[in-house]
């Protein structure tokens, strides 16, 4: 599961992207958003395994066989909001009707001034989160992802805005400097986003059921939590079709505690309730699932596993062996 999403070469070529993107900014959101429905067409048509895991993923989430026409609207909807990070990069907010719920949750966390971790997931959209930026002006927001997955999208999208882009957190560099930007920002009293659903060979990982079968979860973001003990939020970006998105904030905790010897029954007990609650939302929001591939490969009977830390990890403290994990893609942008 954890090397398809890694293997799988990137969802569009570069100038059909850049295209898309040029139509949004010069002939506006309503005539792009047309051009959207003959570009999901040939992608449906052209990607076998993408069309493959969504049938499948849609069969289980909605209970019944899915057709053809689930999964148009399945990649189509994927594709609504890559156009919509156009606009939401270059903050131009007002083409949008974002509906926040758990704000005051949030704002009590941050007034703290002790950092809040984001947790979200490839559910919807996390560029959504940029409308914060207008709720609290005084509280940064730093994102880490994988600037080598799909790179393509990726330089585009940062070309958009320069100064967002200059505040992601690389994943793709090495643990112990993704650690000390996440202790900086931490530092800084900012809001820390990163996406928390995706393993890959070698990362530990913890299982837990969702949607009715065992799925791998990293299990680096929750070490990482623990040793910088400030408040974990999950949140949810997700898209409901025209202009309108929900924004979602759950507070999940005010700080995460770990002890060693404790950690073996702790650390699971986290994954599974962190599942749960992801699988409401994606239950919520069934075409805002945007993992398109077999998310329960490797899935098996036990609910309870890990690996060891990979090969070459550094030694001695907890949080650089997590951010060296987190450094192999425990976030990422598709």
């Amino acid at each position: 599961m954890s090397a398809q999403w890694k293997q799988r070469r990137e969802a569009g070529a570069r100038w059909a992207i850049a295209a898309i993107c040029w139509i949004g900014r010069h002939g506006g959101r309503a005539v792009a958003r047309a051009v959207l429905y003959p570009a999901s067409l040939y992608f449906v048509l052209r990607r076998r395994e993408e069309r493959r895991d969504s049938r499948a993923y849609l069969t289980r989430v909605l209970g019944r066989p899915a057709g053809w026409r689930e999964v148009f609207r399945h990649i189509h909807t994927f594709s609504q909001t890559i156009l919509d990070r156009v606009f939401l990069l270059s903050e131009d907010m007002r083409r949008f009707d974002v509906r926040i719920e758990g704000l005051d949750a949030l704002h009590r966390q941050i007034d703290r001034g002790r950092g809040v971790l984001l947790f979200g997931s490839h559910l919807g959209s996390f560029e959504v989160l940029r409308v914060l930026s207008r709720q609290r002006p005084d509280v940064p927001i730093r994102v880490l992802l994988d600037r080598g997955h799909s790179a393509s999208l990726t330089s585009l999208l940062d070309a958009l805005n320069p100064e967002i882009a200059a505040t992601v957190i690389d994943a793709g560099q090495d643990g112990p400097s993704i650690m000390l930007a996440i202790q900086d920002a931490a530092a800084q009293g900012a809001m820390i986003a990163l996406l928390v659903d995706r393993t890959q060979p070698g990362d530990p990982f913890g299982t837990a059921s969702f949607l009715g079968a065992p799925a791998r979860f990293p299990t680096a973001p929750w070490l990482v939590a623990s040793v910088l003990k400030i408040p974990v939020m999950l949140a949810f970006g997700l898209y409901r079709g025209g202009n309108r998105y929900d924004l979602v904030f759950e507070p999940f905790s005010d700080g995460i505690d770990l002890p060693r010897r404790e950690r073996a029954a702790a650390l699971p007990a986290l994954i599974r309730r962190y599942a749960a609650r992801l699988e409401h939302r994606v239950r919520s929001a069934p075409y805002n699932w945007f993992n398109f591939y077999d998310f329960w490969e490797h899935g098996d009977d036990s609910v309870e596993r890990s690996e060891p830390a990979p090969r070459g990890a550094p030694p001695g403290d907890g949080a650089v062996r997590a951010a060296a994990v987190l450094g192999g893609g425990a976030a990422g942008r598709d």
